[in-house]
């Protein structure tokens, strides 16, 4: 399941097409800076030889930065690592392009130095941080994939999407490793928002999916693309809450993006021991008794994510130990385990 920003770059000369990604650098924010673009899988600037506002006006609605504001020569912002490629000379774009790729260029061929790096300032608009997110599943961490552009959030078409995609969406979203992708999944809720990109062709370094290549999409048939979901799973974590310190309290673990508690059933000191250390805390204490049949530290509330777990006492972290399914359990919030460990 392919989540890729590209840009189709025409040549001015006979150099075929290629595709491209695009950003800006060294500037106050992500809508202002020196211009470079991604080429056969490499990054390099582009001359300021013929570099205008028309060119701009097309550089910034593809970021979603509005309207062009200035179109830079020079330096402005600083020359490109000499060890980075002057990639584009006299750019032409009739200002009407969805991509900066669909414009014509000249390859350079040495005829331009990093001392005529184009750069480029756009109005900064209000942009959502990240620009991408997972809806319909009532968390963030899985979902439908939308991605900001263009000033609106629209719909990728799912039409090759895989794992290498889905792992540039879950970094970005601090969702952790992809869990899965898929296609025709009843689980996952349909987005109503237009498709507006398609074809995302990532490499998996990517820090975002603005990064990788795409290809404009809206008015294009995408079959089955609202049965196209992604599967995070977030790093997972653990907490003790409502007690004294955080060495202390009622268990929490998180998962798909919600905190939820763990079920007593089978509880046992080798257990606990395991939670302590993760925490960083001292050795576990005698397991925390109940009072009057109800949690030591209080009942919580939402998820309870874990029952039936069993630990031999060396795992790193709890999550390794065996246990039942996720959100498979027979309990209620009355069986919330507690953890006393000694503060360190």
């Amino acid at each position: 399941m392919d989540l890729r920003l590209c840009l189709l770059l025409c040549f001015a000369a006979d150099v075929g097409v290629s595709s491209s990604a695009v950003r800006l650098v060294g500037g106050p924010h992500r809508c202002a800076g020196r211009v470079e673009v991604r080429l056969d899988g490499r990054w390099g600037t582009v001359c300021d030889d013929g570099w205008d506002l028309g060119d701009v006006a097309v550089l910034c609605r593809q970021l979603g930065c509005g309207p062009a504001m200035e179109a830079l020569s020079g330096t402005v912002f600083g020359p490109g690592p000499e060890s980075d490629p002057v990639l584009m000379l006299n750019v032409e774009c009739q200002g009407t392009e969805v991509a900066l790729g669909n414009c014509l260029y000249t390859p350079p061929r040495d005829m331009c130095q990093h001392d005529e790096d184009a750069g480029a300032r756009c109005q900064a608009v209000e942009l959502p941080e990240p620009p991408v997110r997972l809806v319909g599943n009532g968390t963030r961490c899985s979902g439908q994939v939308e991605i900001y552009h263009d000033g609106r959030w629209g719909a990728v078409c799912g039409l090759g999407w895989d794992l290498t995609d889905a792992k540039v969406l879950c970094r970005e979203l601090g969702c952790g490793r992809p869990r899965y992708v898929t296609h025709h999944c009843s689980k996952l809720s349909r987005s109503s928002a237009p498709i507006l990109l398609g074809q995302l062709e990532c490499t998996g370094q990517e820090a975002s999916l603005t990064e990788c290549r795409v290809q404009a999409w809206e008015g294009r048939r995408c079959p089955h693309h609202r049965d196209t979901g992604v599967m995070c799973q977030e790093p997972f974590a653990l907490q003790l809450v409502n007690g004294p310190s955080k060495c202390s309290g009622r268990l929490e673990v998180r998962y798909d993006g919600l905190w939820g508690t763990v079920c007593d059933d089978d509880w046992s000191e080798f257990n606990a021991q395991v939670v302590c250390r993760e925490l960083g805390c001292g050795p576990a204490e005698p397991l925390a008794r109940k009072l009057q049949d109800r949690p030591r530290f209080g009942q919580g509330t939402g998820k309870i994510w874990l029952d039936d777990i069993r630990c031999k006492g060396t795992e790193e972290t709890l999550q390794n130990c065996a246990h039942r399914l996720w959100s498979y359990h027979d309990c209620t919030h009355q069986e919330d385990i507690s953890v006393v460990c000694q503060d360190t």
